[in-house]
């Protein structure tokens, strides 16, 4: 991933699922609705997805007792179908994600470029936590 002078974060998940599975479940909006949250009193109540280079993606992730919310959302750079995609945050940020595997396994690897306002460990942990709920959800679904 080419930046310039931002800090790389890097999360990763393997799935017990084929990929064409997982990128499904990355991808399509009734889907996302049911992962996208790094906690349980978290909740996203919106999600749109436009698929394609120069696309646009927009969640609503909200708290569930209605204290705090925010919209994430960004414009597609590159699409890979079941294999890479990598998208501009609204802030300006970067994001790539590769899905390699076969039938039985996916590994999810997901590098963004760090924001300043919260701390790495804090960043690293609340990306993390979203792909492990995102992993809990394909397994189980």
């Amino acid at each position: 991933m080419e930046t310039k002078d931002k800090k790389i974060i890097t999360v990763e998940a393997s799935v017990k699922a084929p990929v064409v599975k997982v990128w499904e479940y990355w991808t399509a909006p009734k889907h996302v609705k049911q992962w996208n949250a790094a906690s349980d009193d978290w909740h996203t109540t919106y999600a749109e997805n436009d698929l394609r280079v120069g696309g646009k993606f927009l969640s609503r992730m909200e708290a569930k007792d209605g204290s705090f919310g925010f919209d994430f959302g960004g414009v597609y750079d590159k699409v890979t179908k079941n294999e890479f995609i990598t998208y501009t945050i609204g802030d300006g940020r970067k994001v790539e994600i590769t899905f390699s595997g076969d039938e039985d396994e996916t590994t999810i690897v997901e590098s963004f470029e760090a924001e300043d306002t919260h701390s790495i460990e804090m960043q690293r942990g609340g990306w993390q936590a979203i792909l492990d709920n995102f992993k809990k959800y394909t397994e189980t679904h």
